[in-house]
Parts: structure tokens; sequence; C-alpha cells
């Protein structure tokens, strides 16, 4: 296996994060009655279920692309759910129905399409179609939280966007360790892997304690109401 112990631990605990915050959000949405927010908490069970097959990836000392392809595809169908799912909450805001949006969504999805998408390698294709529907999610996802800030602590719509520096800090490690440290990939480089890893840990730990919040400030306010 490529990757040193401290690698391991970051990896772990980047999915475990990832999960845990999916079940507060799951327990937010029940303590709620809320069923769109916990239909939200289960949009990121897709996402959550990719991570593994990088993990899977990763223990086979990167020898089983095909669990790298894997991870790619289903995190297609995670951002789709996310966005899916945001738009039910969107829609439960009653200021504009979410039926109005599709026609932007479409926009941005077709506006955002890679120009290199023809003869490109179909995983090169499923990545970027990902991209652009999770940027997508993101902006709606503002748009629900500047019109009911009750839904999601600004720290867990923060901890989505960071998703965004992730990327691209690991792309940017990518380059350093192939092209200027000569490793043949960037999992042979446990410095600067271990680095892009640790902000998705980073951002996973601000979803995860952004729930954690509103699950206390929502006990907070029972409380005050029981006792007034």
């Amino acid at each position: 296996m490529l990757l040193s112990l401290p690698n391991w631990i970051i990896h772990i605990f980047s999915a475990l994060e990832w999960g845990i915050a999916a079940a507060l959000l799951y327990r937010y949405g029940k303590m709620r009655g809320r069923r769109d927010i916990r239909l939200f908490g289960l949009a990121m069970l897709p996402h959550w279920s990719g991570s593994f097959f990088v993990l899977g990836y990763h223990v086979s000392g990167d020898t089983l692309p095909m669990l790298l392809d894997m991870s790619e595809l289903i995190n297609v169908f995670g951002s789709i759910a996310l966005l899916l799912a945001t738009l039910k909450l969107l829609q439960s805001t009653n200021k504009i129905p979410a039926a109005g949006y599709t026609a932007s969504i479409g926009a941005i999805m077709i506006a955002g399409k890679p120009q290199s998408w023809l003869g490109a390698d179909i995983f090169d294709t499923i990545l970027q179609i990902s991209s652009v529907i999770y940027i997508t999610f993101l902006v709606l996802l503002l748009v629900v939280h500047r019109r009911d800030n009750t839904i999601f602590s600004g720290l867990t719509v923060a901890g989505f966007w960071f998703v965004l520096l992730f990327i691209s800090v690991t792309i940017f490690c990518m380059y350093l360790a192939t092209q200027v440290r000569g490793y043949p990939t960037l999992s042979h480089d446990n410095l600067l892997h271990g680095l892009a890893e640790s902000l998705l840990s980073i951002s996973n730990l601000m979803i995860a304690i952004g729930a954690q919040r509103k699950i206390k400030e929502y006990e907070r306010n029972q409380l005050t109401a029981a006792a007034g």
C-alpha cells in the first residue's frame, strides 16, 4: 500500500466525518419534522459510499483503477441527489417555485459544459459532469440558506463550498508531485497527498459541526419555549 499511516488516518476520518454529517442532518430533519431535511441527509449517502471505493483503491496499492472509476461514477449520482434534495428545500421556502429554477439549472450546466468533452475519456467526462452538477448544487444551497437560515448552519454551507478548495489544491498538488517532485502519481507523494486530503477532512468536519450546532440550537429553543 502506498499510503503512510498518517495519510490513512486522514482518509478514514474524511469518510467518517461525511457519514456523521449525513446522520446529523437526518437527525435534525427528524427533530424538526422536516422530511425535506431528512432527504438531504440521505442524499449525502452516495458520495459517502463513493469514498469507500477510493479507500479500496488505495488498499490495492492503486492497482485497481476500476475502483476509482466506480467512485467517479457514484459521485455523479451523489451530486445529482444533492441537487435534487436542495431543489426540494428551495421549494419549501414557498417564495419562488423550485420549478422556476429548472431552466436556470439547465442553462448553468450547458454554459459550464467543457469544450473538451468531445473525444475525451469517458471517466474524465463523468468527472466534469459531476463537477458542474455539484457547483450548481452549491449555488442553490446559498439561495436556500439566504431564504431560510434555520435549515443549515452557515458553517455547513461553508463546508460544502470548501470542497472546491480541496479539489483545486488536489489538482495543484498532482502537478507538483508528478511534474516537479518526480513521483509517478500523487499517491506516491505522502506529503502533498496528505496535505490535499486534509482539506477534505476539514470541509467534512465543518459540515458535521455546523449540523450539530443546528441540533443544539433547536434543542435550546425547544427548552426555552417549554420553560416560557
